[in-house]
C-alpha cells in the first residue's frame, strides 16, 4: 500500500533535479546559519519556505505543459493587471512602489511575471509554430517590454532584468535570427544614453560605483568593497564554516540574501565555489536536456527559459558580489534566504519535471 502511494507521490517527480536541489539547499542551509547568526529565527524560518516550495513543485510537476498552455494567456493578464494596480493603488516602501495588499498579507507581482511572460510567448510561438514572421517577433517583443518597463518603474531594475531574460531566452529559443539580434544590440547600445537620463539617481550611482567603488567607500560603493573583500579573503580553501570575519564582524551587508555569495565564498573559499558552480552546471544541463527532449514546441520553450531563468539568477547575483556588475536585488539560488524566490525557482523545477514526464508519456 505505502509503495503504491510513494509510486503516485514521485511519478513525476526527476529525481536527478531534487538531487541537485536538495544539495545545493543543504550548502544554503549551512551558509544561512553561519549568516544569521544573530538571527537565528530567520534559519528556522527558512525551512518553511523550503517545505511550501517543495509543496509548490510537487503541484506544478502534477500540471500537463497542455494544461499550462491553456492558462498561460490568462495568467499573464492577471500579471499584467496586477502590475498596473501596482503603479495606480501600490504600497510604497522604501521608495519603491512594489507591493499590493492582498487582504492580510502583501503580494509583488513582479514575482509573477518571472514565470507568467514565459509562458505567455512559449504559447504565442507555439500558435503560430508552422510559419514564424519577423511580425510575430515583433510582437512577441511588446508582450515583453510592457510588463518590463512596469517592472522598471517600479523601480526594480533586479526583478525586471530576470523578466525580461526569461522573455528573451523564449524569443531567442523561438528562432530569431542572429542579423536580427544584431541589429538589436547595436539598437541596444545606441539607446543607451537616453536610457541613462531615465534611471534613478541611486541606479546612476550603483553604475558609476562599479567602475570605481572607491569614490564612496562608506555608501554606494560600501557593499562591493567589502563583498569583493569577503570573496577574496576566503582564498582556496576558506576560514571554514562559522568563521568568517567578514561575517562575523558584521561588514557584509545583506549577507543572509542579496549577499550570501560573500559569506559562502569566505568561508568555503574557491573549491567551494567551484563546487557550487560544478551544481549549478549540473543542474542546467538537466533541465536543457529536458527541453530538448519535450514533447511539444511550447514545452520546449518554455522548459529552456526556466532553465536559463537559474542561470541569470545565479551569473547576476555572483556578478553582483564579485563586483563585476551593478548591485541589483538579485538572489542566489536555493542559497539566499527568503520565500518568494525560492518559490518561483520550486515552481520552475516542477514544470521541468512536468515536461519530462509528459515526453515520458508520449514515447511510451
Amino acid at each position: 500500500m505505502f509503495a503504491r502511494l510513494w509510486d503516485r507521490f514521485a511519478s513525476n517527480l526527476d529525481g536527478t533535479l531534487v538531487l541537485l536541489a536538495v544539495v545545493v539547499l543543504t550548502l544554503g542551509l549551512f551558509t544561512l546559519y553561519s549568516a544569521s547568526y544573530d538571527n537565528p529565527g530567520r534559519f528556522n524560518a527558512q525551512f518553511a519556505n523550503i517545505a511550501v516550495a517543495f509543496v509548490a513543485m510537487w503541484l506544478a510537476a502534477q500540471i500537463p505543459p497542455q494544461t499550462l498552455m491553456r492558462f498561460a494567456v490568462p495568467i499573464y493578464a492577471v500579471g499584467l493587471g496586477l502590475l498596473i494596480g501596482v503603479a495606480l493603488f501600490g504600497e510604497v516602501v522604501n521608495g519603491a512602489r512594489r507591493w499590493l495588499h492582498v487582504g492580510v498579507a502583501r503580494f509583488q507581482p513582479s514575482e509573477m511575471m518571472k514565470l507568467a511572460l514565459p509562458m505567455m510567448l512559449a504559447w504565442y510561438f507555439h500558435k503560430n509554430e508552422t510559419m514564424l514572421r519577423m511580425r510575430d517577433f515583433a510582437i512577441a517583443a511588446l508582450l515583453l517590454l510592457v510588463p518590463v518597463l512596469l517592472i522598471a518603474r517600479q523601480p526594480d531594475l533586479g526583478t525586471a532584468v530576470l523578466v525580461a531574460a526569461a522573455g528573451f531566452y523564449v524569443i531567442f529559443f523561438a528562432g530569431i535570427g542572429w542579423k536580427v539580434l544584431a541589429v538589436l544590440g547595436t539598437l541596444g547600445l545606441a539607446s543607451l544614453a537616453p536610457l541613462w537620463s531615465m534611471l534613478h539617481d541611486y541606479q546612476r550611482r550603483r553604475i558609476l560605483t562599479l567602475i570605481d567603488p572607491t569614490q564612496d567607500p562608506l555608501g554606494a560603493g560600501y557593499h562591493t568593497i567589502q563583498s569583493t573583500i569577503a570573496v577574496g579573503s576566503g582564498g582556496i580553501t576558506g576560514k571554514g564554516w562559522l568563521h568568517g570575519t567578514q561575517t562575523h564582524l558584521e561588514f557584509i551587508p545583506e549577507r543572509h540574501t542579496d549577499f550570501v555569495f560573500a559569506v559562502f565564498s569566505e568561508e568555503f573559499g574557491l573549491l567551494g565555489n567551484l563546487a557550487l558552480l560544478t551544481l549549478y552546471a549540473l543542474l542546467i544541463a538537466r533541465g536543457l536536456m529536458i527541453a530538448a527532449n519535450a514533447a511539444t514546441f511550447f514545452a520546449r520553450l518554455l522548459a529552456a527559459s526556466v532553465t536559463l531563468m537559474f542561470f541569470t539568477y545565479a551569473f547576476v547575483n555572483m556578478g553582483m558580489v564579485s563586483g563585476i556588475l551593478p548591485v541589483v536585488g538579485v538572489p542566489l539560488p536555493f542559497i539566499s534566504y527568503g520565500g518568494t524566490a525560492l518559490l518561483t525557482l520550486f515552481i520552475g523545477i516542477g514544470i521541468l519535471m512536468s515536461a519530462h514526464s509528459q515526453r515520458r508519456l508520449v514515447q511510451t
